[in-house]
């Protein structure tokens, strides 16, 4: 499957943003997905993840919950990442990525296979 993350961009603080990762070549309803973001000179970090198929289980960075939400349109092959409220400090690349199955390390970035190119997210102040 390959993936391509979309819908970044220059917000204020408090702002509102959805980010998009639509997939091709397979079905997404076949993958769980995590958004995971990388700021400049950090590391990559786990943002938010969706189950598959139809995303019953949902999970978050304690630094996102309340503020993003998860949500996966398999009709669309899309996965969306909400982000509202957003602060200078979600300043980052996001990725979206792609694994099969439902259990494990779901915040690992090593557990998932497919990755997207990723979309630049600036917050200013």
């Amino acid at each position: 499957v390959q993936l391509q993350a979309y819908g970044g961009g220059l917000v204020q603080a408090g702002d509102s943003l959805i980010l998009s990762c639509a997939a091709s070549g397979h079905a997404l309803s076949s993958y769980a997905v995590g958004w995971f973001r990388q700021a400049p000179e950090k590391e990559r970090e786990f943002v938010a993840f969706i189950s598959w198929p139809s995303g019953t289980k949902r999970y978050y960075a304690d630094s996102v919950k309340g503020r993003f939400t998860i949500s996966r349109d398999n009709g669309k092959n899309t996965v969306f990442l909400q982000m509202n409220g957003l602060k200078p400090e979600d300043t980052a690349v996001y990725y979206c990525a792609a694994r099969q199955g439902n259990n494990g390390r779901y915040s690992y970035t090593g557990d998932y296979r497919y990755w997207g190119q990723g979309t630049l997210v600036t917050v200013s102040s």
